[in-house]
Order: structure tokens, then C-alpha cells, then sequence
């Protein structure tokens, strides 16, 4: 459902020194970046800040173009065929909602449906579920802007889902949720991912998110991937820790000499 072959993106930063001179440095982000997602895999990307996560998601998502190397998503070159795409996967930034931030949420959705050209019936059957299973009933007539973080994050995550997409990029999903938020939207996507068949690539600093949902994990540093496995080989990486949040700081510290 993903495949990421070599890729790299590199960035020129232009730094001003003076009125007439400049001076120009090329930074890598990302560097002869491979790996795979099957269909129906539920797999964390995980590394340190400023290690290349967000910009693979951009890339994944279209938003930014490789400098080198090949990208298919559902089959698919994601930037020159980011339309289509957008079809076919759901994202959810946890940081930015895609919302309206002053319509009431249910009016958001409809909007949804006239983007992504959903069946009228097929959206009403699609939304009466997603509403059931999030809990969604009780705030779809207040404006965005009068939700609680766990209200709003759930709708993003229903709107996300609204058009049945193959695949689904989460980024920070559960960031600033209480407890009881947190478990809800848990166990969504775990059932989402076992009764769908929904495939879907989570990048968190939440390592709760990572043991509770996903049997596989990938670490990235300086823009490398520098762990590809399970949660279980991940752990036997650094013995004598118990936790993974343990585990992945140690090899953070220690930057990931696996």
C-alpha cells in the first residue's frame, strides 16, 4: 500500500550576511529513505525532533515532492497525483485541524462530502456510524471553535474516514487528549484497522499510541531509517528495559546505533 524506494529531500536555506553578500547551505531531511507498508498494516514512525518524520509525511502525502528517489501510495505518485490521492487516504495532523473553524462540525462534514464527491446516501450510512463509534451525537451542532481538544480530534478523525479512504496518516493524533479521550480514540483506530482493513502509518511521541496499537515500528534518525521491525525486537534491542518508552530514549540518548 506504501512503498518508499532511495528517497531523499533535500532543502537550500539562503542566509543573508550584510547588505550584499549571502550565503547558501543545503540541508538533507531526508536520505535514502526505503521501506514498505502491506495492506492492512497498522506500523509507528518514530524518531527525535527534526529527524525527518513530518517531512516523510508531506512527501507521503503529496504536500512535498521527493529530491530523489520513488514514492507510491496506493499506487500512486503522491505529488503528481495528489488529487486523486486525496481520494484514496485520510490524514489527521494533530497540531491543525481541517475543520472549519466557525461552522458547526456537522456543516463541516457536509462539506467534506461535496469535496470528496461522496454519495449522498453512501455519507449519510457512513457518518451515522462514524458518529456512533466516536461518541459524536452530542456536540455536531456546535461551532468547531467551541470544542474541547477531544471533540475536536475526534471530529478530524471522523472527517478523516468520511469518504472510506484505503489508507489513513495519522500525525499526533492523540496530542493534548485527557485520559479518557485517549483511550477512545485508541481504540477507534484499533478496530478501525482490525474490522476495515484500514492501513495505517501513526508517527507519535505518545509510546503509549505505539504499544497499544501497532505490531510494527520504524525509528528514523538524520533523516535514515535506523530501526524497521517489531515491537518485541524492539524491545530486545536495549535487554533489561521493560517499557518502550524506556527502550526508545535509551536509543535516542545513545543516537540509535542499531
Amino acid at each position: 500500500m506504501i512503498e518508499v524506494d532511495g528517497v531523499g529531500r533535500s532543502f537550500t536555506l539562503r542566509h543573508r550576511r550584510g547588505l550584499l553578500r549571502g550565503e547558501t547551505r543545503v540541508v538533507h531531511a531526508v536520505r535514502d529513505l526505503s521501506f514498505r507498508v502491506a495492506p492492512g498494516e497498522f506500523v509507528g514512525y518514530l524518531g527525535p525532533n527534526g529527524a525527518g518524520k513530518s517531512t516523510t509525511i508531506k512527501m507521503l502525502t503529496g504536500i512535498l515532492a521527493p529530491t530523489t528517489g520513488r514514492i507510491e501510495v496506493a499506487g500512486l505518485d503522491p505529488s503528481r497525483r495528489r488529487t486523486t490521492l486525496a481520494r484514496r487516504i485520510g490524514v489527521v495532523f494533530g497540531q491543525r485541524t481541517t475543520l472549519w473553524w466557525d461552522l458547526p462540525l456537522k456543516d463541516s462534514f457536509t462539506l467534506i462530502r461535496h469535496l470528496y464527491k461522496v454519495d449522498r446516501e453512501v455519507f449519510r450510512k457512513r457518518l451515522a456510524e462514524l458518529c456512533d463509534v466516536l461518541d459524536l451525537g452530542g456536540f455536531l451542532d456546535k461551532p468547531v471553535r467551541q470544542l474541547s481538544l477531544g471533540q475536536r480530534m475526534r471530529g478530524d478523525i471522523a472527517a478523516a474516514l468520511l469518504h472510506d479512504p484505503a489508507v489513513l496518516v495519522l500525525d499526533e493524533p492523540t496530542i493534548g487528549l485527557d485520559v479518557v479521550s485517549k483511550s477512545a480514540v485508541r481504540d477507534f483506530l484499533r478496530d478501525l484497522n482490525a474490522e476495515r482493513g484500514t492501513t495505517v502509518l501513526l508517527t507519535t511521541h505518545d509510546l503509549g499510541d505505539i504499544e497499544r496499537l501497532c505490531r510494527r515500528v520504524m525509528l528514523i534518525d538524520h533523516g535514515t531509517l535506523a530501526f524497521d521491525g517489531t515491537v518485541e525486537e524492539l524491545m530486545a534491542t536495549v535487554p533489561g528495559e521493560t517499557s518502550i518508552e524506556d527502550v526508545v530514549t535509551r536509543l535516542y540518548t545513545r543516537r540509535l546505533p542499531l
